[in-house]
């Protein structure tokens, strides 16, 4: 690049580094403003934009989302005399909007609020939706938003939430929908593991709803307990059809690669982006999860952010729900694994055959489901625990490679023995780690712990054979790219600093302890600076992907 070109570079980078700062400083202005005028301490509006006028825009579209504000209250106390807070005055005032009466905010999701009302014509509660963006809303979330309102209207079905009226009032997009008096299911799951009967009747009645779905060619894609409504009775709605697709010949509702959905909820070829192979058998997924959850408690797959859990839920098998509550009976146990199959077409064929499924388990009769195998439970076993299982499966070569070497005569019996003991070491160990693990208390002490355990028991099996010189060395690389697995760089950057540390003590060893297998300093320098590299490299790529994580989790509807 020349002199010109890295100049043109500067520049450019000044200016973008500039822009930002200046993003930074007009959020920053707007917020306190806010904030300000929420207390209502804040300055006139006219000195304020004389003051900052870049800001100009910002407080035009503010003001254009006004009217959805309620009206100032006459009166401002309650029957005792005291002044209420103003956030309570505010939830305290009805407003009109249109034909319906807005008593107060009941939910909000990524794209929309949903308030209860009254109809006033009708006189009967209702819940009405709109688009949170308001004025400011995108094409893409209108379509979107529009698309919900015509896929819940085509359904006539008494476990979903009907729709009563569409439109626009002073530009806003809402649907009014039937207003269900009660909780949703997520509720009562955050109170403890629901007992198997309502589990299993809830579960039946949602998958006949989604059946019903499925038969007017819409996949709901967000089944999650908090997307499914109890009413006084019991009987659950499903509700929310924000990413409901149409997999007809003229869906085009997702672009190819785009994540939609809620990760805990998620079917792997949905967490994976392939909005193509997205069809009934995603829902089925998802009514797995929920059913998994109101066994255990607890969703398949959660864990500290949203990458980590797409992650496991394309890549692991649950923990077994047995393990996480010993009362849910084993076939009961069979029927929610097999809606979370990895393939579509391990799963049930249909949300229908899923009720029968389920209704022959509630009057004790023989069911489709059949316990896997000896080779689909060794499969499922690696997949729900990876790291111990790749360990032990290492350890196996190793020691098979071994015993040969012994059987004729390659290795003495006092080499073979102390192979043997380190081998077995290392395996009982990783089994008492990959306990520890599964614990969320101790899952990232156990991850360091485990971590040096490997660089101490392979420094060991090191030095019992040739040292630096042995061809084993090798598994230095593999230990700093396999902590990379875990998408920490702590925790790659710590690997990196044992490999090192361990791979110091081999040279010591060559050099003083067995100087006959000593080798050139060149060599144990080139293998030293590469241990960095990689360790660098691999920390790179975890941080990257931790910033995307972060980034895109809060982009997930």
């Amino acid at each position: 690049m020349d002199a010109s070109h890295q100049e043109t570079a500067r520049k450019y980078g000044r200016r973008a580094v500039n822009e930002h700062r200046d993003e930074e400083r007009e959020l920053a202005l707007l917020d306190e403003y806010l904030s300000l005028l929420q207390i209502g301490e804040a300055p006139p509006r006219k000195q304020f934009l004389e003051d900052h006028p870049e800001l100009a825009s910002a407080i035009e579209c503010i003001e254009a989302l006004e009217y959805m504000a309620p009206e100032p209250l006459a009166a401002d106390s309650d029957p005792s005399g005291e002044t209420l807070p103003l956030q309570s005055q505010l939830e305290a005032a009805p407003r009109d909007f249109g034909q319906y009466e807005l008593l107060g905010e009941i939910g909000r999701g990524g794209m929309g609020v949903v308030y209860k009302a009254r109809q006033k014509g009708l006189e009967r509660f209702v819940a009405v939706k709109m688009i949170l963006a308001s004025h400011l809303a995108s094409d893409e979330h209108v379509r979107r938003f529009q698309d919900e309102a015509k896929a819940a209207a085509r359904m006539q079905h008494s476990n979903i939430v009907h729709i009563h009226d569409v439109g626009q009032e002073h530009g806003q997009h809402y649907f009014a929908m039937e207003y269900i008096e009660g909780e949703s299911l997520a509720e009562p799951i955050a109170a403890g593991a629901i007992d198997t009967e309502t589990a299993v009747q809830v579960t039946m009645a949602v998958a006949r709803a989604v059946d019903h779905l499925h038969s007017q060619g819409i996949v709901h894609r967000d089944l999650k307990p908090s997307n499914i409504l109890i009413d006084a009775d019991g009987q659950p709605h499903v509700t929310d059809f924000g990413l409901a697709k149409f997999f007809g010949g003229d869906s085009q509702n997702t672009a190819s690669g785009v994540i939609t959905g809620t990760p805990s909820y998620m079917a792997p070829e949905q967490a994976g982006g392939r909005s193509r192979d997205i069809g009934p058998a995603a829902d089925i997924y998802s009514l797995g999860a929920i059913l998994y959850e109101m066994l255990t408690g607890r969703p398949p797959f959660r864990e500290e952010n949203p990458l980590d859990t797409l992650m496991e839920v394309l890549s692991c098998d649950p923990p077994l729900p047995r393990k996480l509550n010993p009362k849910v009976p084993r076939a009961l146990e069979l029927i929610c694994l097999k809606c979370l199959a990895k393939s579509p077409e391990d799963r049930y064929e249909s949300a229908s055959d899923l009720a029968e499924e389920l209704e022959h388990f509630a009057r004790g009769e023989a069911l489709q489901v059949r316990s896997p195998g000896p080779l689909q439970r060794l499969c499922g076993w690696t997949r729900r625990q990876p790291a111990l299982a790749l360990r032990l499966g290492a350890l196996s070569v190793f020691y098979a490679i071994a015993l040969v070497n012994y059987t004729f005569g390659v290795v003495d019996w006092t080499f073979h023995w102390r192979i043997s003991l380190l081998v077995g070491t290392w395996a009982a160990a990783s089994v008492v780690c990959q306990q520890f693990l599964e614990s969320r208390r101790w899952s990232i002490p156990a991850r360091f712990v485990w971590g040096t355990l490997d660089s101490l028991l392979f420094l060991s099996v090191l030095l019992v054979a040739d040292g630096a010189r042995s061809p084993l060395i090798v598994g230095y690389f593999l230990l700093i790219v396999g902590s990379g697995l875990w998408f920490r760089v702590r925790f790659v950057t710590f690997m990196t600093l044992l490999s090192l540390l361990s791979y110091g003590v081999l040279v010591t060893d060559s050099y003083f302890r067995r100087p006959a297998l000593g080798t050139s300093i060149d060599r144990h320098v080139i293998f030293a600076v590469a241990l960095i590299v990689v360790g660098a490299s691999v920390a790179y790529l975890a941080q990257r992907v931790r910033t995307l994580s972060e980034f895109y989790g809060h982009k997930l509807p």
